[in-house]
């Protein structure tokens, strides 16, 4: 709608939500969130929700009673359907906010908020993405209309709307933004191995050497020193930085699923420490073990088999949070032995504080559905540099943040 007294309406609408919430007047905010999606409304400008206007009202040195009042008022807007992870123009959430400033008792309710609604987007049939602004600039791209004469340049290919009269065109060239990377697009990419990452062909890390000791405080947790050989199944190789780690404690059994044709080409290059002199070395014929495709094809045969397996690890990529919890709740139940262990790599909402917090209590808690009880165990992430920088340099985003890893062990409840 044009109208511009329309326009001003809801613009003063939306600046009287934000004040009441700013000022935690819950007798002037309670009747505007009558309205639904009054909850979320944005400023224009900064891009605060209410959530964020209650908890940047905090900033400066509140008191007790003004913390009980900002309390109250997220959860109200919480109760009437306020989104915990918007995202201002300073990119970030409510709990971003609340962190950076330092009100955990306001962070806290935030991360409880994520947790419900993840919950409940499981519920519905699928957990919701914190968006990284990509959707966006890819819909404004298959958007955009092109004036008469101006070429688009779109990867390489150009499209014209129609011919000038002239026969000449200005060329512009406009940068599609990658999408985010899902399984079946990752399957078909083409890997470059260098020696300290693996990226596919987006520059997407998929596994990267600076893991290393996040991955042998895993094995050091998953197999002590006084260990027995031990039967290991290992979904995602990559790099095979734990494989490696794996093969050194000399396993009774090692069984490796791996489904990108590049990682297994390269596994089959004469002279690999997981090829078939690897395999021949086996304490028995067929223990040690590649498995080629996706996990979710093999482990019904593995299954059938009887096979159990003292440490399991999962790490693949392009992969949601669901086939995590399937594989944990369809498939370890009945792998792992009686007094197994099972860990992951725990990437989950990892490039921002508030989703990894988020992501940690929900997979705490379906872990629990599924019979499992979980330890956390913290690792130091040395600094890795910032965006293009350092470990990133050649990557095409940060997939980690954080300067504390949560590492999961997880058994069988009782």
């Amino acid at each position: 709608m044009d109208d511009p007294a329309f326009t001003t309406e809801t613009d003063t609408t939306t600046q009287t939500i934000l004040l009441a919430a700013s000022n935690h007047d819950l007798p002037a905010l309670k009747p505007l969130l009558r309205v639904p999606g009054a909850a979320s409304v944005q400023d224009p400008e900064t891009g605060f929700t209410p959530l964020h206007a209650a908890i940047a009202s905090c900033e400066d040195s509140p008191s007790p009673e003004d913390i009980e009042a900002a309390k109250a008022t997220i959860k109200e807007l919480f109760l009437s359907g306020a989104i915990w992870n918007d995202l201002d123009t300073n990119n970030e959430t409510p709990g971003c906010l609340a962190f950076r400033l330092g009100r955990k008792e306001l962070y806290e309710l935030v991360v409880d908020a994520g947790v419900r609604a993840e919950i409940l987007m499981n519920l519905m049939g699928g957990y919701e993405e914190l968006s990284d602004g990509d959707d966006e600039e890819e819909d404004e791209a298959e958007e955009m209309q092109t004036d008469e004469g101006v070429d688009i340049i779109v990867d390489g290919e150009k499209t014209s709307p129609e011919d000038t009269a002239e026969g000449t065109v200005e060329q512009v060239e406009v940068e599609v933004p990658k999408k985010d990377v899902n399984s079946a697009d990752y399957l078909q990419s083409k890997l470059e191995f260098t020696d300290d990452k693996l990226l596919d062909a987006d520059a997407n890390g998929v596994m990267m050497a600076w893991e290393t000791s996040i991955m042998q405080r895993t094995v050091d947790l998953l197999i002590p020193l006084s260990s027995p050989p031990l039967r290991i199944l290992n979904i995602g190789f990559g790099m095979g930085i734990i494989d490696t780690m794996f093969a050194s404690t000399s396993p009774a059994s090692h069984h490796i699923i791996e489904a990108h044709p590049d990682v297994l080409a390269h596994l089959q290059t004469p002279g690999h420490k997981f090829g078939k002199e690897w395999e021949a070395s086996a304490p028995e014929e067929g223990s040690y073990k590649i498995h080629a495709g996706r996990w979710q094809e093999i482990l019904p045969t593995l299954l059938e088999e009887n096979l159990q397996f003292d440490v399991i690890y999962f790490d693949t990529f392009g992969e949601s949070y669901m086939e995590l919890k399937k594989f944990f709740s369809e498939y370890v139940i009945g792998l792992l032995s009686e007094n197994g262990k099972f860990s992951f790599f725990n990437g989950l909402g990892a490039d921002r504080k508030v989703c990894y917090d988020v992501y940690t209590k929900v997979a705490e808690l379906d872990l629990c559905d599924a019979g499992l009880d979980v330890e956390w165990t913290e690792v130091e992430v040395e600094e890795l540099g910032g965006e293009g920088e350092g470990e990133w340099k050649g990557v095409r985003r940060r997939y980690w943040v954080l300067d504390k890893y949560r590492l999961p062990i997880c058994g069988f409840m009782g």
